[in-house]
C-alpha cells in the first residue's frame, strides 16, 4: 500500500482470524505488482512466478496484533449502540480526532446495516479511526484489521484513495465468515459453502493453488481473504460501483457471475446443514446382484454413507464416480450388520453407490448425507 504521498496504484490489504489477527497491510511493491498483474485481466490466472513474487511481498510484520488495550488507551471514542433507520442496532464507535463533521457513529451505522448482512451484524463492534491510531491498534503498516467481532478501519481516505468504505466492506466480509458454515472445513479460512463450491476451493487445495489459513507468503491465495474481497466486490456493484480493481488476492479467484451469486446465497441465505436421502432394495437369489444408487452433490463438503445390512449378509458398498468406474472410497464394517462410507466431496457434483451382493440375498436399506 502506498502511504506516501504522489500519484500510485489503489489496493488494501485485510487480515483476519477466529484466534489471531488478520492486519490489513500492502507494501507499496505488493501493489505495484498487484497492478501488473491485473493488467493481464482478472480471468486470467497468473504465472506461477508472478503469483509467488507477489505472495512473496505480502506478508505480516512480525509481532503484530490488535491490542485490544490499545482500544481503550490510545484513543478516545464517541458512539455506543446505535439504532439505524432499519430498526437494527450496531455498535459503532468514531475517534474523537475525525472530524464530528463527516465521520459520526450514526452515518457508519446506516453504512453497516446497508450492507447485505444476516444476524451476525448485531454482533460486531465497529471502530473507525485515523490511519495513525489504526496502525498504533493493528500494526504499523495497517489500514485496519479484525479480530472475533471486532473491527478496527480508517475513517479517513488514505493520500492514494483508498476509501474506508472498501476497507470496511472486505472486513464486514471476514465478520460475515465467521458466522456461516462449511464442514468440514473453518468458512473463515475456506470461505462459506456456496461461494467455496462456485470457486473451486477444495479442488485449488488439492492441486496447490490455494492456501486456506495461509496469511504469510501464500496470503494472495488465501481463500479467506478472496472471499472478502469478492464480499467487497458484490457490495461495491450493489452500490453501483463497477470500477473495483482485484489487487491483492490471486487473479485465479476473481469471481464470475456464478460465483458473485453463491456469495450471495451465503450472506442471504447460508448453508444450515446437508441433505439426507434413503434408499431401500431387496435383493433376491434371481434379481441383480449390483445396485447403483446415483447421487447429487452440488456442494463440496462431508459425505457419509451409511448401509443396513440383512444378517450375515455380504456385500461390498463403494463409492463410485460419475464414470461408474472411478473408485473413490469402500465402505468399512461400522457395526455387525452396517457399513459406512465417510469422505469429501470435492468438486464431483454427481456419483454414485455400488451395493454389490456376494452371499445371502435380503433387504438393503442405504442412508446417504451429502453437504
Amino acid at each position: 500500500m502506498r502511504l506516501t504521498p504522489g500519484p500510485g496504484p489503489r489496493g488494501y490489504n485485510a487480515r483476519v482470524a477466529v484466534t489471531r489477527l488478520r492486519l490489513v497491510a500492502a507494501l507499496l511493491s505488493a501493489a505495484l505488482l498487484a497492478v501488473a498483474v491485473w493488467a493481464a485481466g482478472p480471468s486470467q490466472v497468473a504465472s506461477s512466478a508472478g503469483t509467488r513474487s507477489l505472495a512473496r511481498t505480502i506478508d505480516a510484520d512480525p509481532g503484530t496484533a490488535l491490542r485490544a488495550d490499545r482500544l481503550r488507551a490510545a484513543v478516545t471514542w464517541r458512539g455506543g449502540p446505535v439504532a439505524a433507520s432499519t430498526g437494527e442496532v450496531v455498535e459503532v464507535f468514531v475517534s474523537d480526532s475525525l472530524p464530528v463533521e463527516t465521520a459520526t457513529p450514526e452515518g457508519w451505522a446506516e453504512f453497516l446495516v446497508g450492507l447485505a448482512h444476516g444476524p451476525e451484524l448485531s454482533r460486531v463492534s465497529s471502530y473507525h479511526a485515523t490511519l495513525a491510531e489504526v496502525q498504533d491498534i493493528c500494526g504499523s503498516r495497517a489500514l485496519g484489521c479484525y479480530s472475533r467481532d471486532r473491527m478496527v478501519s480508517l475513517g479517513e481516505t488514505t493520500i492514494d484513495g483508498t476509501t474506508p468504505e472498501e476497507v470496511v466492506r472486505h472486513e464486514y466480509g471476514h465478520h460475515i465468515a465467521l458466522y456461516r458454515d462449511n464442514p468440514p472445513w473453518r468458512a473463515i479460512d475456506w470461505g462459506p459453502k456456496n461461494w467455496a463450491t462456485a470457486a473451486t476451493i477444495c479442488p485449488k487445495v488439492v492441486r496447490g493453488e490455494a492456501f486456506p489459513g495461509d496469511e504469510g507468503r501464500n496470503y494472495a491465495q488465501n481463500p479467506g481473504e478472496a472471499w472478502a474481497e469478492v464480499y467487497r466486490l458484490l457490495e461495491e456493484r450493489r452500490d453501483g460501483i463497477t470500477t473495483g480493481t482485484w489487487p491483492i488476492i490471486a487473479p485465479g479467484f476473481y469471481p464470475d457471475e456464478a460465483a458473485l451469486q453463491a456469495a450471495e446465497r451465503d450472506v442471504l441465505q447460508p448453508w444450515t446443514r446437508g441433505n439426507v436421502a434413503s434408499f431401500t432394495r431387496t435383493f433376491t437369489r434371481r434379481g441383480p446382484k449390483v445396485w447403483w444408487i446415483p447421487l447429487t452433490t452440488p456442494l463440496d463438503g462431508s459425505l457419509r454413507v451409511t448401509a443396513a445390512l440383512p444378517r450375515g449378509g455380504q456385500y461390498e458398498v463403494t463409492l463410485v464416480g460419475a464414470n461408474r468406474r472411478t473408485t473413490i472410497q469402500r465402505a468399512q464394517w461400522a457395526g455387525l450388520r452396517s457399513k459406512r462410507i465417510e469422505t469429501t466431496v470435492c468438486g464431483q457434483r454427481s456419483l454414485f453407490v455400488r451395493v454389490a451382493l456376494k452371499a445371502r440375498p435380503g433387504p438393503v436399506a442405504v442412508s446417504v448425507s451429502t453437504p
